[in-house]
């Protein structure tokens, strides 16, 4: 497996587009509000929004990765605090408390070009892909002692991978043949094995990795409920900007503001008042033609915007 020069850059997706719809409503709020950045990574979006926010104005950041954390001890800015914690600790806030909630999903560059942490096939790394690699169980440590339909219901689930059944296989097979897998570049040289060929020239490997690190971080799960942690967070009027890199995210994000954004009638009393609407949708933007050219890891970018709305007594939800 010949393996390329890890460059541990990082370059954030929609940068000005997400910080400008999350505080496209500034005038109408207090110069004080409280403002979320969910996944801090490298920090390009909190930077650019205290770069944005009035001398009073508040940010806090969650994000689970410990060299984030690192990170964000970097801004020396009274006005921003940072949690070492997943964004679904959004629901720990006060209700309504919340001026406006950005998420920007998926990993950041050099969470992939590090090959340590076992997020990529490009490198060979310890078999890891925790976003916190201070608690919870490894891909390698899961794959151990995993049956062979786990890991296949896994790859298909979170990967949409048709070959996943033999993939489940395969690593179980290799598990007691020879033991069980350490290393990225194990994995990745098995499922080629197995998935000869891929289109559009992706790598046999793409889909397993991508599911196995979504379900070892249970990022979908966490995505759900930090959605729902924001309509009780978000004030009326607040903003929530959700970027999301490929489709399930997309599709759970989409849905969500579908869900929320129109009234909703209880067949069992046909004659009480429908529940409020909680969300307007505003746009949704993808990365410009420019943006994707100079940094092709924006391709799959997909960014979806929706406004909180007043609650009213008709809310039972609220």
């Amino acid at each position: 497996m010949t393996l390329a020069s890890p460059v541990l850059q990082h370059t954030t997706v929609l940068l000005d587009e997400a910080v400008a719809a999350l505080l496209g409503n500034t005038a109408a709020v207090p110069p004080d509000s409280l403002w979320i950045d969910a996944t801090f990574g490298r920090g390009g979006h909190s930077r650019h929004i205290l770069s944005r926010l009035p001398p009073v104005g508040r940010l806090l950041a969650f994000d689970k990765d410990p060299e984030a954390i690192s990170e964000a001890a970097r801004i020396h800015d009274a006005r921003f605090s940072i949690r070492h914690e997943g964004f679904c600790h959004l629901a720990d806030l006060p209700a309504g408390s919340v001026a406006g909630v950005l998420m920007d999903l998926g990993i950041s560059s050099p969470q992939i070009d590090s090959p340590e942490r076992g997020f990529s096939f490009r490198f060979d790394g310890p078999l890891d892909m925790r976003m916190d690699t201070t608690r919870g169980q490894s891909v390698a440590d899961w794959l151990a002692q995993a049956d062979a339909g786990q890991i296949a219901q896994v790859v298909r689930d979170y990967g949409e991978e048709r070959f996943a059944g033999p993939i489940g296989r395969a690593i179980v097979a290799r598990r007691q043949e020879r033991g069980p897998l350490q290393t990225t570049a194990e994995l990745a040289d098995l499922v080629a094995s197995v998935v000869k060929t891929r289109e559009g020239g992706q790598h046999p490997a793409t889909r397993t990795f991508q599911a196995l690190r979504i379900f070892i971080n249970a990022e979908l799960d966490e995505l759900e409920q930090a959605l729902q942690a924001s309509l009780n967070v978000l004030q009326p009027g607040g903003r929530l900007v959700v970027i999301s890199f490929h489709s399930l995210e997309d599709r759970i994000v989409k849905q969500f503001i579908a869900q929320h954004a129109k009234e909703v009638y209880d067949r069992r009393m046909p004659f009480a008042p429908p529940q409020a609407m909680r969300l307007q949708a505003l746009e949704r933007i993808k990365p410009s033609a420019a943006e994707v050219a100079a940094n092709p890891r924006a391709r799959s970018a997909v960014m979806r915007v929706a406004q909180r709305t007043e609650v009213t007594a008709g809310d039972a939800r609220a």
